[in-house]
């Protein structure tokens, strides 16, 4: 609970929702919002999940954490987050059409018992992309991939997560009145908690086949479904089971040392570092040495990895945050710091790197045709320092070389972490390539 008193935790700053006239999704959308006004939960503790889908504009328009991702694939990053976060309150926003494409996930989640909270927008077709069917139209239903009628039996979801071992499941309806109360009990649920919400699409099911409140509440009937609480089996949830097994069974574990500050630091704001490579540069580890000096000179770090699915071949970008306050948000639109070392780093970032401001600065290596750009350009010999340190060594050196010329924090604060978080062997050719790359800055001086 937080001291603050939330009236909503909605925006408008981005303009009105985004849904059709009538649509069931504005209802579910300020249903939940009702429901987390009851709650009064802290916002930045929140997380809604979306994927592809109409409902999966939903997220950008509250004030809580939001996640984005693929159709049909939101429970998954919702259970890692759980899984990851265990403290986190995670909720799901998805449609009939996701919730088929993602019928695995449906069925494990409930499985398990991952304490999320479900919520699906049911209006029987996928309404974003031209109204087909989808595993819950039901028989008869005529859409754009139908047109004479549905042959397929409609898929029961409550019936569906209950078989599975969902421990709460509800169904309901957009024209609940107890809407809002049902989804903060749901969210209240310490397992996983299901809510199937009937709705009606106005753009696609509702003109062909002529489906308003009356109809829809006869199909709820023909189908011999309930509104209401369709299973409420608690058990215990995954994240505290695993734990427990996991306390109960552990051996002594090597545990990663704590990151004490050392060293000061420079850092006034939440700063940006982008390092564009090629797969097989250390790239990911460099950034992780880097992030870990960060905190040995007393700042909060983050960092996030763009690589591709093949194995040392295609690019490998890393994205670290450094600030000397909380960061809440780690995207990087402008970094103050851009270093490039390969050509692979470069096609994969190219348009970044011609939008970067004047405040950017962008190290590069010499060899490497530059887009144009209003950075401040800092070329560096890489290509040729990597001949005597190393190409596994080359995005250390790249490293160490932007911090002896920034100056946000201290060369040692670098070393430091590479001594206490890697191998012996790989830290003495580290500390080398740190020592190689701080000496590259009298190349700096002289291209300046």
């Amino acid at each position: 609970m937080t001291e603050t008193k939330y009236e909503s935790y909605m925006t408008d700053k981005i303009g009105p929702l985004p849904f059709c006239a009538g649509c069931g999704h504005t209802t579910l959308i300020k249903a939940l919002d009702k429901a987390l006004v009851k709650l009064q939960l802290d916002p930045k503790e929140v997380v809604i999940v979306t994927d592809i889908g109409c409902i999966g504009l939903s997220d950008r328009y509250f004030l809580t954490n939001g996640f984005h991702g693929l159709h049909g694939r939101s429970i998954t990053y919702a259970c890692g987050l759980k899984l990851a976060r265990p403290e986190l309150t995670v909720i799901t926003l998805m449609g009939d059409g996701a919730a088929g494409i993602g019928g695995t996930h449906f069925l494990n989640v409930a499985r398990r018992n991952i304490g999320i909270t479900l919520l699906i927008g049911n209006n029987f077709n996928y309404g974003m992309t031209g109204g087909q069917h989808s595993v819950t139209t039901p028989t008869g239903g005529k859409t754009s991939t139908t047109p004479w009628g549905n042959p397929e039996g409609p898929m029961d979801l409550c019936g569906t997560a209950a078989a599975a071992g969902a421990a709460w499941v509800y169904r309901a309806t957009m024209f609940d009145n107890d809407l809002p109360d049902a989804i903060a009990t749901a969210i209240q649920q310490p397992g996983f908690a299901m809510m199937d919400v009937w709705e009606l699409c106005t753009a696609y099911y509702m003109p062909r086949n002529d489906l308003k409140r009356k109809e829809l509440l006869e199909l709820l009937k023909s189908y011999g479904y309930t509104v209401g609480l369709q299973a409420d089996k608690p058990r215990p949830e995954y994240t505290v089971r695993y734990r427990e097994a996991y306390e109960a069974g552990k051996s002594v574990l090597k545990k990663k040392k704590p990151i004490e500050p050392q060293f000061e630091n420079s850092v006034k704001r939440q700063t940006g570092i982008i390092i564009a490579g090629s797969a097989g540069q250390k790239i990911k580890s460099a950034a992780t040495s880097f992030a870990e000096g960060a905190m040995f000179a007393g700042l909060n770090a983050t960092q996030k990895d763009d690589y591709p699915i093949t194995v040392q071949t295609g690019h490998s970008v890393a994205e670290i945050v450094v600030s000397p306050e909380r960061i809440d948000y780690t995207g990087i639109e402008a970094p103050d710091y851009f270093i490039l070392i390969s050509e692979d780093g470069l096609k994969r970032r190219r348009a970044m790197i011609e939008k970067l401001p004047e405040t950017s600065t962008l190290y590069a290596d010499e060899s490497i045709e530059l887009p144009a750009t209003k950075a401040k350009i800092v070329r560096l010999p890489l290509a040729e320092a990597a001949k005597s340190i190393g190409k596994l060594s080359v995005a250390i050196a790249a490293f160490a070389a932007m911090l002896e010329d920034s100056g946000i924090f201290p060369i040692e604060a670098f070393n430091t972490a590479i001594r206490a978080f890697t191998s012996p062997k790989i830290a003495e050719a580290s500390v080398s390539a740190v020592s190689a790359g701080a000496e590259l800055t009298n190349k700096i001086s002289k291209a300046r």
